[in-house]
């Protein structure tokens, strides 16, 4: 469920449907963040804190605004 989460990155093709600025993210981010997740290294982060975000520490910083 997080790594579905994780795939809704703001598009830049999307910026004018949802209000949010699109975010390039390079691969080699892409690859580590999916590496540490399927490690299990953000299993204890809220599944909310993945949606719309750009990079893992994008996630990790909306999993500290949400209290976690």
């Amino acid at each position: 469920r997080k790594i579905e989460q994780f795939m809704s990155q703001p598009f830049h093709v999307a910026e004018q449907f949802t209000g949010i600025p699109g975010m390039y993210v390079k691969l080699e981010d892409t690859i580590r963040s999916f590496e540490e997740m399927l490690s299990g290294k953000y299993d204890d982060l809220p599944v909310q804190a993945f949606r719309m975000t750009g990079t893992i520490d994008d996630v990790v910083e909306a999993a500290k605004k949400m209290g976690s």
